[in-house]
This record gives structure tokens, C-alpha cells and sequence, in this order.
């Protein structure tokens, strides 16, 4: 007769006080954006592009570094972000970083005050959720020859672009493959490429980790600067080295060697019933 090994259930006071971080992180960040948006629509209509923009990238940045607060206080998560704090002095440039979770804008935008996100063309235009984005001038994702233009436009501002060359979040960890378009803005533009590493202690919110799923506590995200790209003159060739990279410091050797807490996620394990 075949016995199967049961998984030791969670004291109840420890799923509690998980159910309890959910509830206060999600509310947070949903009472921010509800009490933003609002003010950043009309500001988008009355104040001048280079005044608003200005304006949205510090609230943006501000307000996220005001809710990891909160999750460090209240949630018992920890966030290194150390690596990041002299980036923004830095100048133009693309910043491309892996993407385990839906936190991954917020921790960049918190360190990188005159950065801008690219985003999806529906939640640009979303009345709600984007009133925030276009005060800011976060560039519109419909197609890439307008892409490349907007953000070339952005660059020869000193605006720095945080781009995810994934595409979306990582399915097949520790990265799935780069896509080319990075380097197609890199290379018209003529600005570096900053490679960040974000290593979490659990898949918190990734693809496989439904928003209403506890975490697990506490939850520690690191994260590290890679390689600096110079602007690259053949594309593949700058994709291929970007992705070989990737691959290379996100192992877990290479995130053992930089941390003793937060390492390159694994996928989330299914739901048990």
C-alpha cells in the first residue's frame, strides 16, 4: 500500500499574519492610485509637458518608495535597494531588469526619479489607471516604430527607460528569452544599457501567483546591478550577449555568490486544495 508524505499545515497564527500583509499591501497600493489619479488628470490638462512630467516621475517615485515602507513596517517584508540609489544620477540610459513579479516597476521606480516605464497602450489611455502614467509621460507601447520614436524622444531628454525584456513576467525561470526590441531602441537612440538583477526569496505575484495568494513571509527582494551595454551596433549580436547575461547572473550559483537571502525565483507551486 502506498503512502504519500502530507505537507505540515501552517500554524494558524503565521497564515493570519500573511492573509493580514496581503489585505494592507493591496489596499495600500489601491488607495494611492485611487487618490492620485484624480489630481494627475486634471494636472495633466492645465500644467506644461516638462512641469507635469516632472511632477508625475516624483510623485510616482515618492509614493512607491512610501509604500515599501509600508510593506517593510507593516508586512515584515525587506527590500535592498541599495544598488539602485546612485543609478538616477546617471544620466540617460535604458535600464533593463528581469521580471519575476508585478513588483518589479515599483521597486525600480522608487530608486529612479526620472525614469519612465513603457506601457501597454489600453492601460495608458485607462481613465483610472493611467491618469498617473501620461502625467508623467510614460511611453505608449501601440507599435514598435512609434516606440522606438517616443523613446528616443525621451532619451535625448536624459529621461531613463526601465524596460523589461521579457516582454512580460518570466514564465520558464530564471529569465525567458530577451526580445530584440531593446536593442533596436538602444541602438537608434545610442544610449547604454544598464542590466539590474531582481532576486526575491519567493514568486510573489508572479505568472503563476494569483493576486489573491498569500505571501510568504517575509518576503526579501535584492537588487543587484549586471553588465553595462555600450549602445549597440549590431542587434543580434547585442541580443544574443544581453540574454547569455541574463542567463549567467540570475543562476543560482551566481545569486548564491551576491546574497545570503533573496535568490532567482523559482516557479510558484500550485494551489493545494
Amino acid at each position: 500500500m502506498r503512502t504519500e508524505a502530507t505537507v505540515p499545515r501552517m500554524p494558524w497564527w503565521q497564515a493570519t499574519r500573511e492573509t493580514v500583509a496581503m489585505v494592507v499591501g493591496l489596499g495600500t497600493l489601491a488607495l494611492l492610485c485611487l487618490s492620485w489619479f484624480p489630481a494627475a488628470a486634471v494636472l495633466h490638462l492645465l500644467l506644461p509637458r516638462r512641469t507635469g512630467q516632472w511632477l508625475g516621475r516624483r510623485v510616482a517615485c515618492h509614493g512607491f518608495r512610501f509604500y515599501l515602507r509600508v510593506l517593510e513596517l507593516a508586512c515584515g517584508c525587506r527590500f535592498d535597494l541599495a544598488a539602485l540609489d546612485g543609478l538616477g544620477r546617471e544620466g540617460a540610459m535604458i535600464v533593463a531588469a528581469n521580471h519575476p513579479s508585478l513588483l518589479d516597476a515599483v521597486l525600480l521606480v522608487s530608486r529612479l526619479p526620472n525614469a519612465v516605464c513603457i506601457m501597454k497602450a489600453a492601460l495608458l489611455d485607462n481613465p483610472m489607471f493611467g491618469a498617473g502614467a501620461r502625467l508623467a509621460r510614460y511611453i505608449r507601447n501601440d507599435n514598435l516604430v512609434n516606440l522606438i520614436s517616443r523613446s528616443r524622444a525621451a532619451l535625448r531628454e536624459g529621461t531613463q527607460i526601465i524596460v523589461f525584456p521579457e516582454g512580460s513576467r518570466t514564465e520558464q525561470f530564471p529569465i525567458d528569452r530577451v526580445l530584440p526590441s531593446i536593442g533596436l531602441v538602444a541602438q537608434r537612440a545610442q544610449v547604454p544599457v544598464q542590466v539590474v538583477l531582481l532576486d526575491f526569496s519567493s514568486p510573489y505575484l508572479g505568472k503563476g501567483w494569483p493576486i489573491w495568494r498569500r505571501p510568504s513571509l517575509p518576503l526579501v527582494v535584492t537588487a543587484r546591478l549586471g553588465q553595462r551595454f555600450d549602445a549597440p551596433q549590431d542587434v543580434p549580436t547585442f541580443t544574443d550577449a544581453l540574454q547569455r547575461h541574463f542567463d549567467d547572473a540570475l543562476s543560482p550559483e551566481s545569486a548564491d555568490a551576491a546574497t545570503d537571502t533573496a535568490r532567482p525565483c523559482t516557479p510558484p507551486r500550485p494551489i493545494s486544495s
